[in-house]
């Protein structure tokens, strides 16, 4: 699951920063996803060790009368953009001193390399699939390394156009096992209508708007 939308005034890509905790609205996401998911056999729930994981996962521990878990394979990617705004219509890609960091989107240069983020997902799931085995886990982490750990199970390329990550706020990316192997990966977005149209899944950045990237 990614968690909720967070409080975020400012319109700096948070990233690892701590601090950032879910806004009124990513509260009621949460519930919401946990109401979704109250009757699934979930005997096991982990998150991220950032707030807004945290934060999101915690009525869903509850709501199975579990205790949350803490994985830091989990946490959103490393960014060397943290703390500064990044986003459509700013101007940063115009600024000399990000250049340096533009450099390869493959790798990617300004940031986690996406192989590494592959290594810690998958250790992640592997360990929620022991802990549940035979039943159903949650595992609440951040919008790339969810999207990366799925283009990889499912064999696509790693580099990719951000604005067309498939993975919005509150959604759940589903990843099915028999035995040891993923056999099927599947996503929903529980908490569709409470999610601010420019940023569902596709959705085209709106220039001035909320940063919906490496959230």
């Amino acid at each position: 699951m990614r968690h909720g939308e967070v409080h975020n005034p400012e319109g700096v890509l948070y990233g690892r920063r701590a601090g950032y905790h879910l806004s009124e609205l990513g509260h009621r996401m949460a519930d919401r996803v946990a109401e979704h998911l109250a009757e699934r056999d979930v005997t096991y729930v982990v998150a991220s060790p950032l707030e807004r994981a945290q934060e999101t996962a915690t009525p869903i521990a509850k709501a199975h009368g579990l205790d949350l878990a803490t994985d830091e394979r989990l946490i959103e990617a490393a960014n060397v953009f943290e703390g500064k705004t990044f986003g459509v219509g700013d101007g940063a890609l115009r600024k000399p001193e990000n250049w340096k960091h533009l450099t390869n989107p493959f790798r990617p240069s300004w940031g986690e390399p996406y192989i590494e983020q592959v290594v810690r997902m998958m250790g992640a799931l592997d360990a929620a699939k022991d802990a549940a085995r035979g039943h159903e886990a949650v595992l609440v982490s951040h919008q790339l390394p969810i999207w990366i750990v799925r283009s990889f199970v499912e064999r696509r390329r790693l580099w990719h156009d951000p604005r067309k990550r498939q993975c919005t706020l509150a959604s759940l990316t589903t990843f099915t096992y028999r035995g040891d192997k993923i056999v099927s990966v599947g996503y929903s977005e529980p908490a569709r209508d409470l999610v601010p149209k420019h940023l569902l899944a596709g959705a085209k950045p709106v220039k001035g708007g909320s940063k919906a990237f490496g959230a």
